[in-house]
């Protein structure tokens, strides 16, 4: 089997700002989520048959605790943050796995789910389907690979490899190094990603760098290497199995029906039909 698994607020973010090309500004109460169902229906018709979303419950995690500079929920616009919760209770209707991160952030969530997916031998890959960097440390040769919606660019470790200059491994010292400005940490001054890919390859992960390397940015660069490195714990599904779609509950008619959407229940209907 293949296992997909969804970074469920990249996506509402995607939906949101996509359809707003076609809606003159307006932003329907529940149009994003509307999207993104249609988008996990129309997976599940090119026949994904296990999968599971991610979302940030909330956006501050445990990392705002380490660096105060690190990401929020400051400057989300009020449209788009009061989908979050409907979208976890909708795709639950959906009958699809969904895994609400708080202390947490959904990219560990999926990190965690590509770990346990991957230890089933029963499993022949799983697709991550995300775009952020710090992602790519989960590859794992071309078993545990990222798709990247944007170009639609299936990533294995040799991807990987093209892309950062590094392997999965040394993703998180190699972000540590350049910064993240999405995920709101610099890098380290006058380090940048060619020179970060030369020291990760001729010394291996920053802990093994000498000491003259980076100097008194030794430690910081650790700090950043630890928001870097996604958690792979969380207790996210027991069995496999459990990421199976089996069609929608019963209660998704009236979610449907709240998104205005009036081709979502029928399609939702005839996807089930079709999976058996």
């Amino acid at each position: 089997m293949i296992v997909h698994v969804l970074d469920g607020t990249y996506e509402l973010f995607r939906q949101f700002y996509g359809r707003r090309r076609f809606t003159e500004g307006k932003d329907p109460p529940l149009g994003a989520v509307a999207g993104l169902l249609h988008s996990v229906l129309e997976m599940v018709e090119q026949g994904a048959t296990h999968l599971g979303v991610a979302t940030d419950h909330v956006i501050e995690s445990f990392r705002n605790d380490l660096w105060p500079d690190y990401k929020t929920g400051e400057g989300i616009e009020p449209a788009l943050l009061a989908q979050f919760y409907p979208l976890e209770d909708a795709l639950a209707a959906m009958g699809v796995a969904v895994w609400p991160m708080v202390e947490l952030e959904a990219d560990d969530g999926l990190a965690s789910a590509a770990r346990l997916a991957a230890e089933d031998e029963r499993v022949e890959k799983v697709c991550i389907w995300a775009n952020d960097k710090d992602l790519a440390q989960c590859v794992r040769g071309d078993r545990v690979v990222q798709v990247d919606r944007r170009g639609m660019q299936i990533r294995d470790a040799e991807g990987v490899r093209k892309k950062f200059g590094v392997g999965p491994e040394l993703i998180p010292d190699f972000l540590a190094l350049v910064g993240d400005s999405q995920d709101g940490y610099p890098g380290i001054p006058r380090i940048g990603r060619a020179t970060a890919a030369r020291l990760l390859n001729q010394y291996g992960p920053i802990e093994a760098f000498p000491h003259n390397v980076l100097g008194d940015a030794r430690d910081r660069a650790l700090l950043f290497k630890d928001l870097a490195t996604l958690r792979t714990d969380a207790p996210v599904f027991e069995d496999v199995d459990q990421l199976r779609w089996r069609g929608p509950a019963s209660g998704f008619a009236s979610w449907a029906e709240r998104t205005g959407d009036g081709r979502l229940l029928q399609r939702c209907l005839q996807a089930a039909k079709a999976s058996g």
